[in-house]
């Protein structure tokens, strides 16, 4: 009995001096006195105890026995999920701090196209053959291009004698500057992405050159799979002109002045890059001759040939676009100068898209259609109840060209809208394959479609999910004029008259002859009252 009393008690007493000890611990990393072992430890017990008393100690013994298992519980528990969620939202914050640096968004420049756009019509977003840059770089659909521009690469290092080392450094000096132009994160590595600056951009460099040059003067085969003005080349253009499938044009031109070993190539690339891309110009007018030889004349050294100064582009898409608009006078100035001013700061509203009616309406009201000669497809002008538009070339490409278009311009904010304006009033014109039918009648628009039905499907759904400001447009003042000739309807009842009265020869000569035989009637009866008043004397 006194054994297991002793052997109790020595329990609790060891128990109590672990506990002590740990105490003391704490205390001295807190920077308070230390705890000494032995004070207020109570001591051993005499033998002569009442079994009240040894009841009364094995429970106390039992309780501090719980007490310290809860103690070293609660000393090797992990954190609380509470700790973990606060972290999280702290990571959060700085990230959006990181976000939030204006001077990174100051360099963007390509974007991806917002889902909103494509519900619309996402396979005129995305490459089908080639990808360049690095929204869509390694998908398994685009890898079998991969080893063409391998080739590219290897072809360039060959005919420059050249040592990749070279494309590698410059391309890593520009690293930083080229991350900053795409959007969001996209998970390629320093080296990574630099392979694919150098890959891409030699690729696009060569058929660029070879556009102009001729492929075989490059070293081509005149039947490459790739490297040949073939069937495919038109595929491949169509992907080099999409929103998220863009190189820097700094990138290209860097890249250009190490392969023919001087600087100050400013305005080549984009020279190069309209000539690649005519094909798909909106319009039947091609590259003259005098512009083709201008671009080879300089590729062979010729020192005569001044390219364009530059201009700012910032990649092909972007040089496509100026291309479109610089090759003539500024369009018409819009009813609020600027796209961002105290006076436009309120958000564009859907329902006021309507820039004008339709062409049926509008011959109704008396408004006659005329091919503009002219090759800038925009230029559009409206004199004396006659609305001048050019001639518009429609061909498959012509939708993805327009969709992306539309993208950058709603995505870029110092981009004019003067595409999305042309494409929304083309809309208007265009309700059914009536219209389309009659504009194709007056010479205004070509299509190698199936149908003038999928012409006006293809207008009507080009602008689903776009809004912006009419008074933006650089077609404002002219769709003023247009409603305001709309509006008056002696207008109408001319017009009227002339469809139903004047719509065929035949029917010009029934009216003729009408008013003839209506004159000899009154003529007729006025002589008889006449002689039936004044009888002859």
């Amino acid at each position: 009995m006194v054994a297991v009393f002793y052997k109790d008690m020595l329990s609790w007493y060891l128990l109590t001096l672990k506990i002590r000890e740990k105490l003391e611990a704490e205390n001295q990393g807190q920077g308070s006195e230390p705890i000494n072992p032995d004070q207020n430890l109570p001591s051993l017990p005499e033998v002569t105890r009442s079994d009240q008393d040894q009841e009364e100690s094995n429970h106390n013994h039992d309780q501090t026995l719980s007490e310290a298992s809860k103690i070293e519980v609660t000393k090797g528990s992990p954190k609380e999920p509470r700790d973990d969620w606060v972290i999280s939202i702290t990571d959060k914050l700085e990230q959006a701090h990181r976000d939030d640096d204006t001077t990174i968004w100051g360099k963007l420049c390509i974007y991806r196209v917002p889902y909103y756009l494509q519900e619309n019509d996402n396979k005129s977003y995305f490459p089908q053959t080639v990808s360049l840059g690095p929204y869509h770089h390694g998908k398994k659909r685009l890898r079998p291009m991969d080893r063409h521009k391998w080739r590219a690469v290897n072809k360039i290092l060959k005919r420059t004698n050249q040592n990749i080392k070279m494309y590698i450094d410059a391309m890593r000096e520009l690293e930083e500057k080229a991350r900053a132009c795409y959007e969001g994160p996209f998970g390629l590595s320093s080296n990574e992405f630099i392979e694919m600056l150098v890959l891409d951009g030699c690729f696009v460099l060569e058929l660029f050159r070879g556009a102009v040059e001729g492929f075989t003067e490059l070293g081509y085969a005149r039947n490459d799979p790739v490297f040949a003005m073939r069937g495919s080349m038109h595929s491949i253009q169509r992907d080099m002109i999409m929103l998220e499938n863009q190189l820097p044009l700094f990138v290209l031109n860097r890249l250009l002045e190490l392969q023919l070993g001087t600087r100050n190539q400013t305005g080549l690339v984009a020279q190069l890059a309209v000539r690649f891309f005519d094909p798909l110009m909106p319009t039947d007018e091609p590259m003259t001759k005098t512009d083709q030889s201008k671009l080879e004349n300089y590729l062979a050294r010729d020192k005569a040939f001044d390219p364009f100064a530059d201009m700012g582009e910032l990649h092909c898409l972007d040089v496509f676009r100026r291309s479109l608009l610089r090759s003539s006078p500024k369009p018409e100035p819009r009813l609020s100068r600027k796209r961002w001013s105290s006076r436009n700061t309120r958000v564009a509203d859907k329902r006021r898209q309507q820039l004008i009616h339709c062409v049926t309406e509008l011959r109704e009201a008396g408004i006659k259609f005329r091919r503009r000669k002219t090759d800038r497809f925009w230029d559009i002008q409206f004199n004396n109840g006659y609305l001048e538009i050019p001639r518009l070339l429609i061909h498959d490409g012509t939708k993805s060209l327009f969709l992306n278009l539309i993208a950058f311009e709603q995505c870029h904010i110092d981009s004019r809208n003067d595409i999305t304006s042309y494409i929304i009033f083309m809309d208007n014109l265009i309700d059914s394959h009536e219209d389309v039918s009659y504009l194709h009648y007056c010479g205004i628009i070509e299509h190698w479609l199936g149908s003038d039905s999928e012409v006006a499907n293809l207008f009507n759904r080009l602008c689903e999910e776009v809004v912006f400001d009419t008074e933006d447009s650089y077609l404002s003042r002219l769709s003023v004029e247009v409603n305001r000739y709309y509006n008056q309807k002696w207008n109408a009842w001319r017009a009227t008259l002339r469809h139903k009265y004047f719509n065929n020869p035949w029917a010009i000569v029934s009216f003729c002859a009408a008013v003839i035989l209506l004159v000899l009637t009154l003529s007729q009866s006025f002589y008889a009252a006449y002689a039936y008043y004044k009888p002859p004397s």
